[in-house]
């Protein structure tokens, strides 16, 4: 964790000193990126296959699935709400309308495709791809259960899903020695290439949305987890999520932030049965983080066409298609598009105005994704506390 925290600081410093010079480092965050990317698919598979298929009551998988949902959308609701108070404070756009330029449609996009697209892929190779997630994670849950319901013959293939599980937890666990100069890299070429564009016309929305998200992080978050485990959890908690956040925020992917959330999660004592199912499915269908991104995209949409984004109609719609957007619809491959896309077409908004909130869900992107992982964590706490009752006991004391 030191070592971890000093390259991040380091790539800070790095980012403000060298400007766009900073490019130059991208190659060393590239390779962080690209290994922890390459070991993420069988981490997921087998973290998901090795959890269900050791499972001997399916009813108890069942309760984990409910339990996760019902608060994947309850923080997601919570979230929106105090998004939407926070603009009407704070509004995202003041000024004069923005001179919209003609012609800009995005491709046509069929609902019912979309689903497919969501569940299922062409090609079983399809689903060796990171851009598929969500059929992988499908697929893993389906060979997890058929282990597990083969009895004694599917014992030895459920022992191999098992210690498929402990090898990729050790390659993840190497890759993570070069965390500190990868993550450092990455961090420094961010800050060295968009810190000039991110302060632009959209100054106001990281005014808003990076300490709305921060507090966030810090209240929210903290309540969620005294409530599931305790004031003992909680400094447990604080102790071993930094790891996930950094890699998150610096990243800018859930997906990467899969392998440190599971060992941050496993450190603060949840069971191996849950953590490898809630966490792998969260970094795909559970996004705190995205629901507030899309109040801030509605409510700057709202200011720039002059409308009073106002009353409790509007609130509520404003609610549902936020939570639709970070609780399902950011499972389909190009998600965030997606939920931009329903965000314009619902409200009646003309379609040049998708790139306008599209530019927002890049500045916003790495606080929201610090969130969405977090709240993936988070969850598994609740879940956990829900499944065995408040006995979620940390593997390493906090020092």
């Amino acid at each position: 964790m030191p070592l971890l925290i000093a390259g991040i600081a380091s790539g800070i410093l790095l980012g403000l000193i060298l400007g766009p010079r900073a490019a130059v480092l991208k190659p060393l965050g590239d390779i962080f990126l690209n290994l922890l990317f390459t070991a993420v698919v069988p981490l997921v598979f087998f973290s998901i296959s090795s959890a269900i298929a050791s499972m001997n009551d399916a009813r108890r998988l069942v309760r984990i699935m409910s339990w996760m949902m019902f608060f994947f959308v309850l923080t997601g609701i919570i979230s929106s709400a105090l998004m939407i108070t926070l603009v009407r404070l704070f509004p995202p756009f003041l000024g004069h309308p923005w001179a919209l330029p003609g012609g800009v449609t995005p491709a046509a996009m069929s609902t019912a495709d979309a689903l497919v697209k969501t569940f299922t892929t062409a090609d079983f190779s399809d689903i060796l791809s990171k851009k598929n997630m969500l059929p992988m994670i499908i697929f893993a849950l389906l060979v997890g259960a058929a282990a597990s319901a083969s009895g004694e013959k599917g014992a030895p293939f459920a022992r191999f899903l098992i210690a498929g599980n402990e090898v990729m937890g050790r390659v993840i666990r190497l890759i993570m020695f070069y965390a500190p100069v990868g993550l450092g890299a990455y961090i420094a070429y961010l800050l060295g290439t968009m810190g000039p564009q991110l302060m632009g016309s959209y100054a106001r929305v990281i005014v808003l949305y990076y300490p709305a998200a921060f507090l966030y992080f810090i209240i929210a978050f903290s309540i969620y987890v005294f409530w599931a485990a305790g004031g003992r959890g909680l400094r447990t908690f604080w102790w071993h999520i930094p790891s996930t956040a950094f890699t998150a925020f610096a990243t800018g992917s859930s997906v990467a932030a899969i392998p440190v959330n599971l060992e941050a999660s496993r450190k603060m004592g949840v069971a191996d049965e849950i953590r490898e199912v809630v966490i792998p499915l969260g970094a795909t269908i559970h996004m705190e983080g995205s629901c507030l991104a899309a109040i801030i995209k509605i409510a700057f949409l709202f200011g720039l066409f002059q409308m009073p984004f106002a009353g409790w109609d509007v609130w509520l719609t404003a609610i549902g298609i936020a939570v639709l957007a970070g609780t399902v619809i950011s499972g389909i491959p190009a998600g965030g598009m997606i939920g931009e896309l329903l965000i314009v077409t619902l409200y009646g908004f003309p379609l040049a105005a998708l790139p306008l909130i599209t530019m927002i869900g890049t500045i916003v992107d790495p606080p929201a994704t610090m969130l969405n992982s977090v709240g993936d964590n988070v969850t598994c706490l609740m879940v956990a506390r829900c499944i065995n009752g408040a006995n979620v006991t940390p593997k390493q004391d906090v020092i």
